[in-house]
C-alpha cells in the first residue's frame, strides 16, 4: 500500500504531466468577413488547441479544436501581435494584445507540440507504441486476398529462382570437376601409349603369337579407357549429374517463365492503375482551373490578409468590387425590413434636465466655434468656383466635390443642395438631430450610445458604423447640436442648423476593433413660404425647405482613394433622397413646425 501511494505521488510531480495541465487565455480570433476579429478564450491541453466564446462557457463543450502534432505556427510577417496556426486546410488566425504575449503564446504551444506531439520520447513514455501486433494484424486482414495471392506467388518463384541458382552453380562445379578430371586421364593416357610404342620399336619380337597378344591387350586397354570416361577416379557420375542439370535448366526455363507472366500481369494492372491516375490528374487540374477562374471573378476572400490595410492582398479593383457588393447587399436587406419594420430606437431620448458638469464647458465653447464657421463658410455659393466639381445632379439635388488628399488619405469636402417640398427647416433638423428617430432612417449605423448630454439641444454620442468587407470597421465619437440662428435682414427667413463634429472623450478612447474617423458635418435649412391665395392658412403647399448639406470626413485607414470616392459619389445622394422621403412621410400628417 505504501509503495503504491508513493509512486502515486511521484507521479503527480512529474513535470510532464503538469506540461499536460489545461492552460487558457483570452486571444482575439479571425470569425469571418462579417464580423472580423472577436474575443474567444483559448485552452491548450496536450497537444490540443480548442477554443470557446468565453471562459464561462467551457462547460458546454469547445467550439473548435485543432491536433498540434502536425500543426504549424507562423508569426505574421506585418502584424507584431498575430499569428497563424496551420493544419492542412484549417487555418486559425490568432492576435494578441501585445508582441510580448504573441511570443509567450508561440512558445508554451511549440513546446507542448514537441512535448506532446506523437513521436517524441516523452509521448513514447507516456502512451507507448502507436502500433501494436493487434493493430499490424488487423491491417493485414483488411488487405485484398488476390493481391497478396499475387505477391506471394512471385515472392515464391524468386525463392525457388535462389534455389535453382545454387543447385546450378554447384552442378556446373561438378561437372567442372569431372571435364578436369577427363583431361587430365587422356593426357595421361597418350603418354603411356607414347612410351609403348617406343619400347616396341627398341625391342622388336618374331613371335607372331606375341604381336596377336600385343593387339590384344590394346583392345582391351581401349575398352577400359571408354568404361572409366563415365565415371571418374573421384567417383562423379555424369550421366545422373547430365540429368539433373538438364532438369536444373529446365525448372529455371520454366520459373522464368512464370514471373515473366506475373510480371505482364503486374504491368497491364500498373498502367490500369497509371491510366487511371492521369484522368484524376487531369480532372483535379480542370478543377483548379476552373476553381481559380471563379476564385478571380468573385471579389470576396476569407482571411484576414485580404482586408483593408497597409499589407492588404487585394488589389483596388477587387476592393472596389467588394465594396460594391456589400453595399448592394445591405441596399437589398433594408428594402426588404423596411416593409414590415416598425422599430423602436435603441436609444432614449435625451431629457433636457440631465446634464454632465464634465468638461462640458469646454465642449460648449467648440460648439460655438463651429457654428460660427458653418454659418460664415457653408452656405457661399459654389456653382462658379473651380475646386469645386458637380459630381451628382437629380432634379433639385446638386452633389458637389473637391478633391483634398492628405499623407495619402482622401479628405474630400463635399457639399449638397436640395429643395424639399411640405417640410420646414426645424423639422428637417429636428429629424436629423433627434437620436429616438436616427434607426428609422440611418441604415449605415450598427448601434450607437449617447455618452454625454451637454444641454437641451447637445449632446456627445458614440456611434459604430456597419462594415463593409473589405474594409475595416469604423465608428465616430462626436458632439451633436441643433440650432436655430436667427435671420439679421427681414426679407431673410430663420435657419435651422444641426453640427456633428468630432471630439475625444476620456470614456471612450479609441479601440483596436474600429478604426476611429473624424467628420465635421452640417446640415442647415432655411424654409421659404409662398403667400396662400385669398384668406387661406399656410398648408404645406406654401412650404419649401432649402438644404444645405456640407460633409468632411477623414476615415482613416488604408482604403484606395478611388474606392472612397466611388462610395461617396454613390451613398451621399442615395442618403440626402432617403432622409428627406423618411422627413416628407413623417410629417404629411403632423402639423407644421416652423
Amino acid at each position: 500500500m505504501s509503495d503504491c501511494s508513493s509512486s502515486g505521488s511521484d507521479e503527480d510531480l512529474d513535470p510532464e504531466s503538469e506540461l499536460l495541465d489545461e492552460l487558457g487565455g483570452k486571444l482575439s480570433k479571425w470569425t469571418n468577413y462579417i464580423h472580423g476579429w472577436q474575443d474567444r478564450w483559448i485552452a491548450l491541453k496536450g497537444n490540443i488547441l480548442s477554443y470557446y466564446r468565453s471562459a464561462d462557457e467551457k462547460e458546454y463543450g469547445c467550439r473548435g479544436s485543432i491536433c498540434l502534432s502536425k500543426a504549424v505556427i507562423t508569426p505574421h510577417e506585418f502584424d507584431e501581435c498575430r499569428f497563424d496556426i496551420s493544419v492542412n486546410d484549417s487555418i486559425w488566425y490568432l492576435r494578441a494584445e501585445h508582441p510580448l504575449l504573441r511570443q509567450q503564446w508561440i512558445d508554451t504551444i511549440e513546446l507542448h507540440k514537441a512535448e506532446s506531439g506523437y513521436g517524441s520520447e516523452s509521448s513514447l513514455r507516456r502512451h507507448g507504441s502507436l502500433l501494436s501486433l493487434t493493430s499490424a494484424a488487423s491491417g493485414l486482414s483488411t488487405a485484398s486476398a488476390s493481391s497478396l495471392k499475387k505477391a506471394y506467388s512471385l515472392q515464391e518463384k524468386l525463392a525457388e529462382m535462389e534455389t535453382f541458382r545454387d543447385i546450378l552453380c554447384r552442378q556446373v562445379d561438378t561437372l567442372q570437376k569431372y571435364f578436369d578430371n577427363c583431361a587430365d586421364t587422356e593426357s595421361k593416357d597418350e603418354l603411356h601409349r607414347d612410351k609403348v610404342s617406343d619400347e616396341e620399336e627398341d625391342f622388336p619380337t618374331l613371335r607372331p603369337d606375341a604381336d596377336y597378344l600385343l593387339n590384344n591387350n590394346n583392345s582391351s586397354k581401349e575398352k577400359s579407357f571408354f568404361v572409366n570416361t563415365l565415371k571418374d577416379p573421384a567417383g562423379i557420375d555424369f550421366k545422373g549429374e547430365a540429368i539433373t542439370f538438364k532438369a536444373t535448366t529446365a525448372g529455371i526455363l520454366s520459373t522464368l517463365s512464370h514471373c515473366i507472366d506475373i510480371l505482364v500481369k503486374r504491368e497491364e494492372s500498373w498502367q490500369k492503375r497509371l491510366d487511371k491516375e492521369i484522368e484524376r490528374r487531369r480532372r483535379a487540374e480542370d478543377a483548379y482551373k476552373a476553381a481559380l477562374t471563379e476564385l478571380k471573378k468573385k471579389p470576396h476572400y476569407g482571411g484576414p490578409d485580404y482586408e483593408e490595410g497597409p499589407n492588404s492582398l487585394i488589389n483596388e479593383e477587387e476592393f472596389f468590387d467588394a465594396v460594391e457588393a456589400a453595399l448592394d447587399k445591405h441596399d437589398q436587406i433594408e428594402e426588404q425590413s423596411q416593409v414590415e419594420r416598425s422599430r423602436a430606437s435603441r436609444q432614449i431620448s435625451l431629457t433636457p434636465d440631465t446634464f454632465s458638469s464634465i468638461s462640458t464647458q469646454k465642449y460648449l465653447t467648440k460648439v460655438e466655434e463651429m457654428v460660427h464657421s458653418h454659418m460664415t463658410y457653408s452656405l457661399q455659393d459654389v456653382g462658379g468656383d473651380a475646386n469645386w466639381q458637380l459630381v451628382v445632379e437629380e432634379g433639385d439635388m446638386k452633389v458637389y466635390r473637391r478633391e483634398v488628399e492628405e499623407n495619402g488619405i482622401v479628405l474630400d469636402p463635399l457639399k449638397a443642395t436640395h429643395a424639399v417640398k411640405g417640410v420646414t427647416g426645424h423639422e428637417v433638423c429636428h429629424y436629423f438631430w433627434d437620436t429616438a428617430y436616427r434607426n428609422d432612417w440611418e441604415t449605415t449605423v450598427e448601434s450607437f450610445q449617447v455618452v454625454e448630454t451637454l444641454s437641451d439641444q447637445a449632446c456627445i454620442i458614440h456611434q459604430t458604423l456597419k462594415r463593409v468587407w473589405p474594409a475595416s470597421q469604423r465608428d465616430v465619437l462626436y458632439v451633436s447640436v441643433m440650432r436655430k440662428i436667427l435671420s439679421t435682414n427681414e426679407n431673410d427667413p430663420d435657419t435651422w442648423l444641426v453640427c456633428n463634429f468630432s471630439v475625444d472623450h476620456d470614456g471612450y478612447p479609441p479601440s483596436t476593433r474600429c478604426i476611429r474617423a473624424k467628420i465635421n458635418v452640417a446640415m442647415i435649412c432655411q424654409t421659404l413660404i409662398s403667400p396662400p391665395e385669398g384668406d387661406k392658412e399656410i398648408s404645406r403647399d406654401n412650404i419649401i425647405c432649402k438644404i444645405t448639406y456640407v460633409a468632411n470626413v477623414n476615415p482613416g485607414g488604408w482604403a484606395p482613394a478611388s474606392v472612397l470616392r466611388a462610395v461617396a459619389k454613390r451613398e451621399y445622394p442615395k442618403f440626402l433622397k432617403r432622409f428627406t422621403s423618411y422627413v416628407q412621410e413623417k410629417t404629411s400628417s403632423e402639423a407644421i413646425l416652423f
